[in-house]
């Protein structure tokens, strides 16, 4: 039996070949075969009694493929009743963008503290309840990105009134 990695050498980019012409976006495609590797990861025990491992992992990527086709339809089938969007959605900002490319730098569990409760707004302790983890933990990620945060937002300010 081949082990994953050997299959992902062998038969990536051909499954994300046969995928693209299904689908007809490579975006798509790729997503959808690493999404089948990502479930062959997830039970390798199963996944290494698989006699074709290529053929199971063509099959769970069109059946991923498939499935957010069938989303998109519908949800471009909804959105089309309710008409086009209003011309006042605002874009993103500069600074929003900065601020985004700042918190990329952090740790993803800073990050996503740090979003949910500065962005979304959320009390430490909906945070908590959410995530699943002590409202303590919370509060030092909030601290903790905050402190490494706040030289990078500072960067992103001064690059701005250098330009």
């Amino acid at each position: 039996m081949e082990s994953l990695l050997e299959v992902y050498d062998g038969c990536y980019r051909r499954l994300v070949g046969q995928l693209y012409a299904m689908c007809g976006s490579l975006v798509e495609a790729e997503d959808a075969v690493q999404e089948a590797f990502v479930r062959a990861l997830e039970k390798p025990g199963r996944f290494a009694e698989i006699d074709n491992p290529e053929a199971w992992l063509r099959l769970v990527a069109l059946n991923v493929a498939r499935s957010r086709f069938r989303r998109s339809a519908i949800f471009h089938k909804i959105i089309s009743r309710s008409g086009p969007p209003p011309d006042s959605v605002p874009g993103l900002s500069p600074d929003h963008v900065d601020l985004v490319t700042a918190l990329r730098r952090l740790p993803w569990d800073q990050r996503e503290a740090i979003t949910l409760h500065h962005i979304v707004d959320l009390t430490v302790r909906e945070i908590a309840v959410q995530l699943g983890v002590p409202e303590g933990t919370i509060k030092a990620r909030l601290t903790r990105g905050r402190a490494r945060l706040a030289p990078l937002v500072r960067e992103f300010a001064q690059e701005v009134d250098h330009v």
